[in-house]
């Protein structure tokens, strides 16, 4: 949910937050707790953002990203890049940075030279850490690729979430099994394969799911994320949907034959309603 509008003009920055931000998870909140009401993210981008890609960063930060490739900048030095801050942003009075940013070509400069370069306020976060583990991008990825959910979503401050397209599937889910969305994902990393208890959003409605990702094994041996809407009945679906990952309930498995498969997607659609009749807490409650 958006905490402020992301259309903001460059002149009217005050504030920048500096860094890739994929995620925003539990560290980024640091930092934009100390933008203000003219703060915005500085998103060095590398195209490599898999866990919010795109403006999804905005969305999640509740800031306007204004986004920078990194091929642009690579090889500035540490003055040149902080001269092209004050050049695209006229009014920047405060920059606020993670305790291990670097900058400047082949990362020269570390976040203390840029009280050297920047003549206004500079913020330096701590290191933030849970159970003290060092909260970072690349540990969430390896968290989802391992199945490890509740971790994953511990360091997010949400449920870990992707989108896709609708498409068509291999049409069993309907005839033998039950009804599911199949998705075409691009951008986003995909979690460990199995089964989960999640959450789908259609337009402006989210409803109870258990989803499915991996190969199917039991059919037709392709790959799938796909979907199935607890107790409900919905007409053809099209379009975006979203899919939020609430409790990993258990890996791919082989099926000899579809009875025996839809006896176990009873029992998944059965844990998935325990899972997500559950309240969880996140660390953002307490951010």
């Amino acid at each position: 949910m958006l905490r402020r509008s992301t259309i903001l003009k460059k002149e009217s920055v005050d504030t920048l937050a500096i860094g890739s931000f994929d995620g925003i998870h539990v560290g980024h909140r640091q930092l934009l707790n100390q933008l203000g009401e003219n703060g915005a993210l500085f998103v060095i981008d590398k195209d490599q953002a898999n866990l919010t890609p795109g403006i999804k960063r905005s969305e999640y930060a509740g800031y306007p990203c204004m986004f920078f490739h990194f091929l642009k900048v690579k090889h500035l030095s540490g003055a040149e890049f902080v001269a092209l801050l004050k050049h695209e942003f006229k009014n920047l009075k405060k920059i606020v940075v993670g305790y291990d940013f670097c900058f400047g070509q082949h990362r020269s400069c570390t976040a203390k030279d840029l009280k050297t370069f920047f003549d206004g306020e500079v913020v330096i976060v701590d290191e933030f850490c849970y159970h003290g583990i060092s909260v970072h991008s690349s540990l969430i990825r390896t968290y989802l690729q391992e199945g490890k959910l509740e971790e994953a979503n511990r360091f997010l401050g949400r449920e870990y979430a992707i989108s896709g397209d609708v498409i068509t599937g291999q049409g069993i889910g309907k005839k033998e099994l039950v009804p599911t969305l199949n998705m075409k994902v691009l951008e986003y990393l995909i979690p460990h394969e199995g089964v989960y208890a999640t959450r789908t959003r259609i337009a402006q409605t989210i409803y109870d799911s258990v989803s499915f990702i991996g190969v199917r094994t039991s059919t037709d041996s392709q790959f799938s994320v796909e979907t199935h809407i607890l107790d409900q009945n919905l007409a053809e679906i099209h379009g975006t949907i979203e899919l939020f990952f609430v409790e990993f309930l258990r890996d791919n498995q082989k099926f000899n034959t579809l009875t025996d498969l839809k006896l176990q997607i009873e029992k998944d659609i059965k844990d998935a309603r325990k899972q997500l009749g559950t309240c969880r807490v996140y660390l953002n409650d307490f951010l």
